[in-house]
C-alpha cells in the first residue's frame, strides 16, 4: 500500500507466537483464535466431505500400474502416477458432459531428479530437464513430467501429498484445454494458467466428495494446505514475465470457480472474463513500488481510518486507541494485536506487534509458505473497523459463520476501492496475495469479536473474494 500510492500492501497471516499476558483481561492472541466447526463446507459437497477426516493417500488401495519413464520407483513418482489414474477415470467420465470433441488420456509421463548430473538428466518437451525444478505438461507429444527431486518433495514437506495433486491436476488441465481446443495462437498465458487452475479445482471436488479412488481431502486443513501451495507458485512479480500465472488472489479464484461451478465456468475463462474480474485491480507494480512498503505505524493508521470513514461512514465514527488492546470490553474477548469494543465504540491496537505481521517468518526453502507485507497487518485493522460497520447496521458481531464471514467480506469489499480513483491510499500489486495468505494462515481477518473463525482457509478465501469481486452489498446479503 502506499500514500496517495499507498501501497495497500497488508495481507500476511504470520502465525505469530502469543506473547504471555498477565492479569484478568481477556485477550485472544493470534494463533489462539477459536475455530467454529459449524461451516465445515459451504458449498454442500455431495458424498463423503468432512472437515476434520483425513487428508492424503488412502490407505489399502492398490497402487496404479501406470509407469513413467526415467522413474526410480519411489513413493512420489508413485504418488503422481497415483493422481494420473484417477485424473485419467475421472476426466473419461466427465469430460463429454462439459467440454467439446473426444476425450484422449495423456499416456505418456516423464520423471526426473533436478539434482542429477547433466549426463543423468532426460530430456523434456525438447529440452533437457538438468536442474529443471518443476512439473509440466507438454503440449509437443502430449506428456507430463515432474521433478522428483526437489520440487515435489519440497511440495510434500510444507503443504503435504495433496499439494502434489493439485499440481499434477493444474498440468491435465493443460492437456484438457488443448483437447476442447479452449484458445487461440493469441490467448495470453495467464488465461491459459487460470483454466488450468480452474480444471485443478474440479478434480479438487471430487476428491472432496470422496469419489477419488486414490485420494481423499478434507474441507479444512485439507483444502488450506492445498491452497496455500496455489498461493506458493503464484507470480512473484506481478505482471512481469511473458509466462504470467497469475497472483495468489487470482490463483485462488480460479480453483474456487471449479471447485464450486464445475468444468464449464473453467470454459468460460477467456481474456474477456479475466479482464471483466480484474477490473481496477492493480495487475502490476508502479516504478520503484515493489520495493517500498508502508510502515506499519500510527500515521499510516490514520491515514487508513480516514479512508474507512471514505468508503464505509458511521453514524458515530469509533474511537481509535493505539496505546494497546485492552481487555476490559464487557461481554466480549479482545483479539491481539487489533480488537473491536462494541460496549466503548473503540478499535484498540498495539501498532508494534501489528507491525510484525508485515515482516517474513517463512522457514526458508524453495517455496513460501507466506506471502508478507504491510497489507498483511492493515487487513487486520481494516477487518476490526468492519465490525464497527456491522454494530452501525444494528447487525451481531458474534458468529464465526455470520459476523466473521462478513468481516472478512467487507475488508476485500473496502480493498477493491482502493484500486479506484481518488483515494489518498492505493492499492499495489502484491497486497491482495498478502491478504489472502493472511486470511489462509490464521483468518484473524476472518474472525468475529470475540476472535472467532470458521476452520476451513476456503471458506474464509471465498467471503474475501466475494467482497473484492462483487461488494458490499454481496457481503451483507450473502453471509445473513
Amino acid at each position: 500500500m502506499r500514500v496517495s500510492r499507498c501501497r495497500a500492501a497488508l495481507a500476511a497471516v504470520l502465525l505469530l507466537a502469543g506473547l504471555a499476558l498477565t492479569g484478568c483481561e481477556s485477550v485472544r492472541v493470534p494463533g489462539t483464535q477459536r475455530v467454529s466447526d459449524r461451516v465445515d463446507n459451504p458449498f454442500e459437497l455431495d458424498g463423503a466431505a468432512s472437515a476434520t477426516g483425513p487428508s492424503g493417500p488412502r490407505s489399502g488401495v492398490q497402487d496404479a500400474t501406470l509407469t513413467a519413464a526415467n522413474g526410480d520407483g519411489g513413493p512420489v513418482d508413485q504418488l503422481v502416477l497415483n493422481t494420473l489414474s484417477d485424473l485419467r477415470e475421472y476426466w473419461e467420465r466427465e469430460y463429454a458432459r462439459t467440454l467439446p470433441g473426444a476425450f484422449t488420456p495423456v499416456g505418456k509421463f516423464l520423471s526426473w531428479d533436478a539434482t542429477a548430473a547433466r549426463a543423468q538428466s532426460p530430456t523434456f518437451c525438447r529440452d533437457s530437464t538438468f536442474q529443471q525444478i518443476n512439473a509440466a505438461y507438454c503440449g509437443v507429444d502430449q506428456s507430463i513430467g515432474w521433478d522428483r527431486g526437489v520440487l515435489l518433495p519440497e511440495l510434500i514437506r510444507k503443504f503435504g501429498p495433496m499439494s502434489v495433486v493439485m499440481v499434477i491436476a493444474h498440468e491435465y488441465g493443460h492437456s484438457l484445454q488443448d483437447q476442447a481446443r479452449l484458445n487461440g495462437m493469441l490467448t495470453p498465458t495467464v488465461v491459459r494458467e487460470q483454466q488450468a487452475d480452474c480444471f485443478a479445482g474440479v478434480f479438487i471436488r471430487h476428491v472432496a466428495e470422496g469419489d477419488s479412488r486414490h485420494f481423499t481431502i478434507n474441507t479444512t486443513d485439507g483444502l488450506n494446505n492445498v491452497l496455500g501451495a496455489t498461493i506458493a507458485v503464484r507470480d512473484q512479480e506481478p505482471g512481469g514475465a511473458g509466462d504470467e500465472h497469475g497472483t495468489a488472489f487470482e490463483r485462488v479464484t480460479a480453483v474456487q470457480i471449479g471447485y464450486t461451478e464445475g468444468a464449464d465456468a473453467c470454459k468460460r475463462i477467456s481474456r474477456e472474463e479475466l479482464a471483466q474480474r480484474r477490473g481496477t485491480l492493480p495487475t502490476s507494480f508502479l516504478p520503484g513500488e515493489q520495493e517500498t512498503q508502508l510502515p506499519v505505524n500510527r500515521a499510516s493508521l490514520d491515514l487508513l481510518t480516514q479512508s474507512l470513514a471514505r468508503v464505509f461512514p458511521l453514524g458515530k465514527a469509533p474511537v481509535y486507541d493505539y496505546a494497546g488492546v485492552s481487555g476490559r470490553c464487557s461481554n466480549t474477548t479482545a483479539t491481539e494485536p487489533v480488537s473491536f469494543c462494541p460496549s466503548t465504540n473503540t478499535i484498540g491496537a498495539d501498532v508494534p506487534e501489528l507491525a510484525k505481521r508485515a515482516r517474513d517468518r517463512d522457514d526458508g526453502g524453495l517455496l513460501a509458505s507466506t506471502v508478507v507485507g504491510d497489507y498483511s497487518a492493515f487487513v487486520v485493522f481494516i477487518s476490526r473497523y468492519t465490525l464497527a460497520v456491522q454494530q452501525d447496521r444494528k447487525l451481531d458481531l458474534t458468529g464465526a459463520e455470520t459476523a466473521g464471514l462478513r468481516a472478512a467480506c467487507l475488508s476485500g469489499a473496502f480493498t477493491t476501492s482502493l484500486s479506484q480513483p481518488g483515494n489518498d491510499l492505493r492499492l499495489s500489486a502484491d497486497d491482495l496475495d498478502e491478504a489472502v495468505s493472511g486470511l489462509l494462515a490464521d483468518g484473524l481477518a476472518a474472525a468475529d469479536v470475540n476472535g472467532s473463525v470458521v476452520a476451513s482457509g476456503f471458506v474464509r478465501l471465498e467471503a474475501f473474494r466475494t467482497g473484492v469481486l462483487d461488494g458490499d452489498a454481496a457481503c451483507l446479503s450473502t453471509y445473513g
